[in-house]
This record gives structure tokens, sequence and C-alpha cells, in this order.
């Protein structure tokens, strides 16, 4: 019983380490490599930072745990937005908050949070007939966002593209960074797949031991694989005003990870969990 809990907190932190230390920090690298802008750094990283949700509803699909999934991406998609007001307000940004494109950001992200949980109050299963649905207002989300941060962000992309001109000089053909950093992510992919695996397990023989709901497994695996989240969006605001350029930046990059992490935790993640959940008890 307790080499069990011991098992899973050590397989909790070494997903969690993995993801920020490795994985979140290599595809920084790996953008900022290829000169990409803020929102697309911001894009990347709430992809890096979603992988431990994918894999902790992936494995609870494969185990019969399917209803914790939607435990887990409502309150992953909750921390993450607590989460994110944290740093704002530590590093005094709130009042870039009242930028368009932000704050029409935010609001997508509240929708994020309010479908898992009226799904959750009027305790609707996601079925395969609403996969369709989900993968729409996915795009639709996608749309939105490209469209705003064209229409209320158009200053800032032109201050940055000076910055990226300047900063191309030292990183124009590094091409062997570029082939490095994607392999050290090829192989921190795998790493991830093996110890999900494991936790999957120790997850499994939990719920039997103590007869824990699937509500409380989920809850749990949301506060856990929300932590690199935190560490992106407090990077983030810190590598530009280290740069000493403007913090909206700062801000748009943790924004865009927020939104990215909470979209595809909800529309992208939660839909694989359920297909795999389908075909196996079919």
């Amino acid at each position: 019983m307790i080499l069990e809990f011991m098992k899973f907190i050590a397989y909790s932190i070494i997903i969690v380490i993995i993801s920020k230390y490795i994985l979140v920090g290599t595809l920084r690298k790996l953008a900022e490599n290829l000169s990409l802008k803020p929102k697309t750094i911001g894009d990347v990283a709430g992809y890096a930072t979603s992988i431990p949700e994918l894999l902790t509803i992936t494995v609870s699909s494969f185990t019969g745990l399917s209803s914790a999934s939607i435990f887990n991406v409502l309150s992953s998609n909750v921390i993450n937005l607590f989460q994110y007001i944290f740093t704002i307000i530590i590093n005094k940004n709130i009042k870039l908050l009242k930028n368009k494109a932000i704050f029409i950001d935010l609001i997508l992200v509240i929708i994020t949070i309010l479908i898992p949980l009226l799904l959750i109050i009027f305790n609707v299963d996601i079925q395969i007939n609403l996969i369709p649905i989900f993968i729409i207002i996915y795009v639709l989300f996608r749309f939105i966002n490209n469209n705003v941060h064209k229409l209320y962000l158009t200053k800032e992309d032109q201050k940055l593209e000076q910055i990226i001109e300047k900063e191309e000089k030292w990183e124009k053909g590094n091409k062997r960074k570029t082939i490095k950093y994607i392999s050290i992510i090829l192989v921190t992919a795998i790493l991830l797949f093996f110890v999900g695996e494991l936790l999957g397990k120790v997850l499994q023989n939990l719920a039997n031991i103590f007869n824990v709901s699937e509500m409380i497994i989920g809850i749990l695996l949301g506060v856990i694989t929300s932590i690199p989240e935190l560490i992106t969006f407090l990077e983030a605001q810190k590598h530009y005003r280290n740069k000493k350029v403007d913090d909206i930046l700062g801000v748009v990059e943790a924004t865009n990870n927020l939104f990215t992490s909470n979209i595809m935790n909800l529309f992208i993640i939660q839909t694989i969990g359920n297909i795999i959940y389908v075909i196996l008890n079919n």
C-alpha cells in the first residue's frame, strides 16, 4: 500500500521534471533557434506542457478509468488559469490584460473550463458523436485566436520583427542545434511514454486498494500535471523582461501557452482518450 503510494509520487515527479527541465526547455530553445514569435513560442510551450495530460488521460482510458479524464481536464484547466493569473500579478502585468487580443483569449480559456464543468454537473458522458463537435470548436477557437492577434497586436509584431532581425545574425544557419533539439524531444517523448505506463499501473492499484473515486484521481492528476505550466508562465514573462523589451510580449507568450494548453486538454486530448476507451470497450 505505502509502496504503491510512493511509486505514484515518484512517477508523478519524474513526469513533471522531464516535462519542464528537458521537454519544455528544449522546445523553447528550438522555437527561439527558429526565430519564432511569442505567440508561436507560447503555442509550442502549450503543446509541450499538455503532454503529461495526454499521458495520464490516455493511461486512464486504457485502464478503464474513463470518467477520471474529464475531472483531470477540468482541474488542469482551472489550475492553469489560476497559475497564469498568479504569475501575471507577481510580474505586475495586470494592466496588459486590457489588450483586446489577450482579453478575448482569456474568454476562450474560461469557456474551456465551463464546458467540462457543465458536462460534470449534468452528468453528460462524452460519446463518440460529440467528438466531431469538439474538433470543430477547437478549429474555431484557433481561428479566433489567430485573427485577434493579427487585429490587435500588429504594433507588437512590428517591434518583434526588429528584435528577430538582430538575433538572426547570431542564430542564422544554426541547423545542428535544430537537429539536436528535435532529437532530444523525440527521446524525451519516449521516456514520458514509459513513465506514463508505470503511472497508469500504480493508479489502477491505488484505485483498487483505497476504493478511491475517479473524481479524486482526476483532480489529483490535474494538480500534478499542471506544474510545468506554472514554470513556463513565469519563464515567459521573465525572459522578455530580462531582454528589456516590451512586457506585453511575455504576456502574449504566457497567454498563448495557457490558451493552447487548455484547448488541447479539452478538445484534443479528451477526444483521444474517449476514442481509445470506445475502441477498447466495443
